[in-house]
């Protein structure tokens, strides 16, 4: 986009802009354990219905995080699940985040 094009746009449209890009720089991506094939559920837990399976290697951005189900995994035992998309959550205790706490905001 041109700097000539930022000049035309009316208030609210320059500021879904500025929101578009602030969000796009800050998502940032982390790793799932080293040869895991990890279920991504509907929901925080472990009774959501598994709608995809990510492949070993995969890396997912996490826009919130939610308590759920307790599980153990490579990274400890947690009962925060990371939200992924929209309605898909993965465990947090098999993504590597640095941390065994939150690190993203509460899903509302």
């Amino acid at each position: 986009m041109s700097v000539e094009r930022v000049d035309e746009l009316e208030d609210d449209e320059r500021e879904a802009v500025t929101t578009a890009a602030a969000t796009t720089e800050a998502l940032r991506y982390y790793s799932v354990a080293p040869g895991v094939r990890l279920n991504v559920r509907r929901g925080p837990g472990t009774n959501y219905a598994v709608i995809r399976i990510l492949p070993e290697g995969a890396r997912v951005p996490i826009f919130c995080q939610t308590p759920g189900t307790w599980v153990a995994g490579p990274y400890g035992t947690s009962n925060i699940w990371d939200n992924i998309d929209d309605g898909e959550f993965v465990s947090d205790s098999y993504v590597n985040t640095g941390s065994d706490g939150y690190i993203r905001p509460r899903c509302s």
